[in-house]
């Protein structure tokens, strides 16, 4: 399997340089480390997705500080990677937003 990007600052400009010409699989993560929420992103949606959660008040993921992404060949694989991670780590806010 692919690995994940090394983790980086949730800001619009580090959201901005992710390349969009793929499916991603992403982290949103805390000051410390840990995983708060897994998400995916098809094609070309990547930097829109992750603004969403910075932006949205209903997506939000608050204490969301880092952010870590994977790109993957289509968002089938995503799903899966998204949901072995979800069922792994538990991420708080997959529970509370699914």
């Amino acid at each position: 399997m692919k690995k994940f990007s090394r983790t980086q600052n949730f800001n619009k400009t580090n959201v901005k340089d992710i390349p969009d010409d793929k499916s991603i699989v992403y982290k949103i993560k805390n000051t410390q480390g840990k995983n708060l929420y897994t998400g995916i992103a098809s094609r070309y949606r990547g930097q829109d997705r992750l603004l969403e959660h910075k932006n949205i008040t209903r997506e939000k993921i608050p204490g969301g500080t880092k952010f870590q992404i994977m790109q993957v060949k289509n968002k089938d694989i995503a799903e899966s990677i998204e949901n072995k991670i979800i069922q792994k780590e538990k991420p708080k806010y997959n529970q509370e937003l699914k």
